[in-house]
C-alpha cells in the first residue's frame, strides 16, 4: 500500500473531502439552485391553533403585482391529490389498527396547529408572494384547541380528529404484563419516577426548501429538495400522493445542511411546489424562513412518562413497568407512529439484564405542530427514562450508580431482552471503566469539597446507554409495522482509466459520506482516496435507496458497498486470471495490483481497468466487457452501539447557573472507519443533548395554542461557551450483523448526554427530580424549595 493510501484507509483520520466546498461557500445547496423562467411561492399559514375555514376570498390577492397563481385546499382536492402519509402502521393493545386522521396537503376546512397549510400564492418574486399572502381574507370560526399533553384525553378536551376519539391514535403495549406484574409482587423495593421529555425543535443550519418543475414536453417532473432519503420521497409523492407516475418524478436533494431527522418526512411545501409547477407551467421555488420552520418543521420528544422498577435485596433489578404518553402532534407525519412504540420500547432493557418489562404508550393528538424523529427518535427517551430510574434507585439503596449499573449488566451475548431486541455483542464494563478512569472517578468528593469551598454545587452523573442503529433487517420492521424495506443499495462503477464512481442510496447531510465511503473503496482497491467519487442523492442516477437516517449508513449503506466490492474484486481476478494466463485461484490482488502467485507476473489497477474495457482478449471467453457491479444489504439484525458518559457540573446556589466542568463519553461503536469524524459526530450529538437539558424548550401556549417559542429570542440553542472540552474514548466490539463490523455513531452523543447531565444536576442539588431544561430559573426554584425544608428539619 501506498504511503498516500495507507493515510487515508479505514481507521485514519482522514480530512474530509466535502468540507473545502463548504468552508468556502462553495456548497451546491437547493436554494442556491434557479431554474430558467423561475417563479416563488409563499404559503399563507393558519393564526390559530384549531378553526374552521368558513371561507377563503383570494380575490385582493390575485390582484397583486406578479401574482401568477393562488391555490387552495380545493383546488387540491379538484386533481383528487391524495394527502400526506404516515409510513409505519401501529396496532393497538386490543387488536385495533391506529386511527389516523387525514392529513391534507393545504387545509379543506379545519386547521389544526399554528402554522398549518391554508393556501399557496405564485408569483414572480419571494417578495411578491409573500405580500400578497397578506392579501388573502380567510374567515376563520375559531375553536377551542387541546395542547396539553396531560389532559388532552379527558372527555371534554377538544377533538383533533372525529377519527380519533380521546384524541387518542392508539394504546400500544409491548412486554408481558403477568411476568411484570409478578416481578413486582415479589420485589423487595419499587423505585417510581415520573418524568418528562421536553418537546424540541429541529434547527437544522439549512431551512427546508424546495424547487419543483415540469417538463410539459415529456411530461417529467423533477423536484430539487432538503431531503435526507429522495427516493423515500419520490415513492409517497408518487404511490400516495399522486403528484406523477414514479417514472415520472425525479427527485434531487443536492447539498443539504442538516437534518437531525426532520428533513426525512414528506412535507407540504415540496409536494405543492411539485404538483404546482404543472399548474403554472414554469418552476416554482420556496425556500422556508426561520420562523416557518419554527412553526411547521416536524418537533421531536414530548413524552409523559411515569416508571416503576422492582428490585430484589441485593439490588438486582427484577422488572420495569413503564406509562408514557407521547405527543403526536396535529397529524401523523412520516414515520411518528414508529418513534414511541417500536423505536422506544424495546429499547426500555438499557444494559441491563431485566427480566420482565411491561410498557404501555398512548399515541395522542394535540393542536400542535407533527412531532416525529429527532436525533435519536425513540432512543433518547427510552435511555432518558432507564437511566434516569437506575440512578434514583441507586441512590434510594445507597449503592454507588456506577457499581449498580454494574450488577445489572448484561454480561452474556446474544442476550434476549423482554421487548423484541436480540442483544448481538457488547462491554458494557469496558466503557464504564473507562469513562470512571477518564473523569477521575475516586477523585471526585474532594472536588466537590473544593467546589463545597467556593460556595458552588458539584455533582455527577451517569449514562450507561444503548442504541438500535441501521432500522432493519426488513422482515423484522416489516413485522412491526413499516411500509417499506430497510435495506440499502450500492454501484461501483470502475471507470477504464482506474478511478471509481460510486452510487449509494445513503444520503449525506453533514456526516462525511464522501469522505468514509471513499476510505473504504480506496483501503479495498488500492486506489488514491481521491480517485474516488461518491455520487447519493438523485434519483435518477442511483437506483432505489433508502436513505440516512437511524444511523444507518456506515453499518448498511457501506455494507452495501462492500458488497459491491467484493462482486467488482471477483471479476476483477477472472479479467485477471484470463490476461495473465492462468487460474483464477492463483491470483492475488493486494494494494492495488494483481499477481500471479508463486510468479513475477503482476498487473496494476489501472492496465486492467483499462483492459475491462478495451476488452481485446475476452473473445471465446465467459467474461463481458466492463467493470460495473451493484448489491443490495439487507442486515440480519439491528446494530447496537452502547457506552458510557459521565458528566460533571457545578451550580452557581445564587443564581441557578449550571456550568458543565467535565464530560466523558466512551462508545462502543464496532469498526470506526475514520475517527476524526465519528469524534464530530460525538460532539455534536452532545452539543444537542446538553440544548435538551438544560436550554431548549418547544412551549406552546395551553390555551390558544400559539407557540410561544417560535423565535432563538425564546428558544435557547446551545452555544460554544455551553460547552466543555470533551474527553472521548473507544472501547469497540466488533458487529457480527454486518460485514464490516459497524454499529453507527451519529445518534450516540443526543441519545446518552441527557439523564448524564440530570442525573448530575440532581447530585448537585441532592433532589430527586428536576424536569428537563434545567434551566437556571428551575435550578433556582429547586433550591429554594428546599430550603424550608431544610429549616424545619
Amino acid at each position: 500500500m501506498t504511503a498516500e493510501i495507507s493515510e487515508t484507509g479505514i481507521g485514519k483520520p482522514a480530512r474530509r473531502k466535502e468540507d473545502f466546498r463548504f468552508i468556502t461557500g462553495s456548497g451546491h445547496y437547493t436554494d442556491d439552485i434557479n431554474r430558467p423562467r423561475q417563479t416563488h411561492a409563499s404559503f399563507l399559514r393558519s393564526p390559530h391553533a384549531h378553526a374552521k375555514i368558513r371561507s377563503i376570498d383570494t380575490s385582493e390577492a390575485e390582484k397583486a403585482a406578479g401574482v401568477l397563481a393562488i391555490f387552495t385546499g380545493k383546488d387540491i382536492a379538484k386533481d383528487e391529490l391524495g394527502g400526506l402519509i404516515c409510513g409505519w402502521t401501529v396496532t393497538s393493545k386490543d387488536g385495533e389498527p391506529m386511527k389516523v386522521g387525514p392529513h391534507p396537503v393545504l387545509a379543506l376546512d379545519t386547521v389544526r396547529y399554528v402554522g398549518d397549510h391554508v393556501a399557496m400564492v405564485v408569483a414572480e418574486t419571494r417578495e411578491q408572494a409573500e405580500a400578497a399572502a397578506e392579501l388573502i381574507d380567510v374567515d376563520y370560526d375559531a375553536l377551542p384547541a387541546t395542547v396539553t399533553l396531560a389532559t388532552c384525553q379527558n372527555a371534554d378536551a377538544p377533538q383533533v380528529h372525529p377519527e380519533a376519539p380521546h384524541n387518542t391514535c392508539f394504546e400500544w403495549e409491548l412486554g408481558n404484563k403477568a411476568e411484570t406484574e409478578a416481578a413486582f409482587a415479589k420485589a423487595d423495593r419499587i423505585v417510581s419516577l415520573d418524568l418528562e421529555n421536553n418537546r424540541l425543535i429541529p434547527n437544522a443550519m439549512e431551512p427546508r426548501a424546495a424547487i419543483g418543475e415540469f417538463d410539459k414536453g415529456t411530461g417529467d417532473y423533477t423536484l430539487w429538495t432538503t431531503s435526507q432519503n429522495p427516493h423515500v420521497a419520490r415513492l409517497v409523492l408518487s404511490a400516495f400522493v399522486g403528484v406523477a407516475p414514479e417514472h415520472k418524478l425525479r427527485v434531487i436533494a443536492p447539498d443539504v445542511g442538516g437534518g437531525f431527522g426532520s428533513k426525512i418526512f414528506i412535507y407540504a411545501e415540496e409536494t405543492a411546489c411539485a404538483w404546482a409547477s404543472a399548474k403554472v407551467g414554469r418552476p416554482i421555488k420556496w425556500t422556508g424562513n426561520r420562523s416557518e420552520a419554527f412553526l411547521s418543521d416536524a418537533h421531536g420528544r414530548d413524552h409523559l412518562s411515569k416508571a416503576e422498577l422492582a428490585l430484589d435485596t441485593d439490588g438486582k433489578m427484577l422488572g420495569l413497568r413503564v406509562k408514557t404518553v407521547a405527543n403526536l402532534g396535529a397529524y401523523l407525519s412520516t414515520f411518528s407512529a414508529a418513534v414511541p412504540t417500536y423505536l422506544y420500547g424495546t429499547l426500555l432493557s438499557g444494559q441491563y439484564d431485566l427480566p420482565a418489562i411491561h410498557v404501555e404508550v398512548d399515541g395522542v393528538y394535540t393542536h400542535t405542530a407533527p412531532v416525529d424523529a429527532y436525533r435519536g427518535a425513540g432512543r433518547p427517551e427510552a435511555t432518558y427514562l432507564i437511566e434516569r430510574i437506575a440512578e434514583t434507585a441507586a441512590r434510594e439503596i445507597g449503592m454507588d450508580p456506577a457499581e449498580f449499573r454494574r450488577k445489572n449488566f448484561v454480561r452474556t451475548f446474544p442476550h434476549q431482552t423482554p421487548v423484541i431486541m436480540n442483544y448481538d455483542v457488547g462491554n458494557y464494563e469496558a466503557s464504564l471503566d473507562a469513562a470512571m478512569e477518564a473523569i477521575d472517578y475516586k477523585g471526585f468528593p474532594s472536588r466537590r469539597a473544593e467546589a463545597e469551598k467556593r460556595g458552588k454545587l458539584r455533582g455527577i452523573g451517569f449514562s450507561t446507554y444503548i442504541e438500535a442503529c441501521g432500522l432493519a433487517p426488513s422482515a423484522a420492521v416489516g413485522s412491526l409495522g413499516a411500509g417499506v424495506g430497510l435495506w440499502e443499495s450500492a454501484e461501483v462503477r470502475v471507470n477504464p482509466t482506474g478511478n471509481i464512481d460510486v452510487l449509494t442510496g445513503s444520503h449525506s447531510h453533514g456526516q462525511g459520506h464522501e469522505t468514509t465511503f471513499a476510505q473504504l473503496v480506496s483501503s479495498r482497491l488500492g486506489v488514491p482516496l481521491d480517485d474516488v467519487e461518491i455520487v447519493h442523492g438523485d434519483t435518477d442516477k442511483v437506483q432505489f435507496g433508502m436513505g440516512t437516517y437511524g444511523s444507518r449508513s456506515g453499518a448498511v449503506g457501506m455494507s452495501a458497498i462492500s458488497r459491491a466490492l467484493d462482486k467488482i474484486e471477483t471479476k476483477a481476478k477472472k479479467i485477471a486470471a484470463h490476461l495473465m494466463e492462468a487460474a483464477v485461484d492463483d491470483i492475488v490482488f493486494e494494494n492495488g495490483t494483481f499477481t500471479v502467485q508463486g510468479t513475477d507476473k503482476s498487473m496494476a489497477w489501472a492496465e486492467l481497468s483499462l483492459a475491462a474495457y478495451t476488452a481485446h482478449g475476452f473473445a471465446g471467453s465467459d467474461l463481458e466487457p466492463g467493470l460495473k457491479e451493484g448489491a443490495f444489504y439487507d442486515p440480519t439484525n439491528f446494530t447496537f452501539p452502547a457506552g458510557c458518559h459521565i458528566c460533571e457540573v457545578e451550580i452557581d446556589p445564587d443564581t441557578g447557573v449550571t456550568k458543565i466542568v467535565n464530560f466523558v463519553a466512551v462508545d462502543d461503536f464496532g469498526t470506526i472507519i475514520n475517527p476524526m469524524i465519528v469524534e464530530g459526530q460525538v460532539h455534536g450529538g452532545i452539543a444537542q443533548g446538553v440544548g435538551q437539558a438544560l436550554l431548549e424548550h418547544g412551549i406552546y401556549d395551553p390555551e390558544s395554542g400559539q407557540l410561544m417559542t417560535g423565535s432563538y429570542m425564546d428558544y435557547c440553542m446551545p452555544r460554544a461557551d455551553d460547552l466543555p472540552t470533551f474527553k472521548l474514548g473507544f472501547t469497540p466490539t466488533e458487529c457480527p450483523s454486518n460485514p464490516l463490523g459497524m454499529k453507527g455513531c451519529g445518534e450516540a452523543g443526543a441519545i446518552a448526554s441527557p439523564p448524564a447531565i440530570i442525573n448530575a444536576v440532581t447530585d448537585a442539588l441532592s433532589i430527586r427530580e428536576i424536569a428537563m431544561p434545567a434551566t437556571p430559573a428551575r435550578v433556582w426554584a429547586a433550591l429554594q424549595a428546599k430550603q424550608p425544608r431544610a429549616a424545619a428539619e
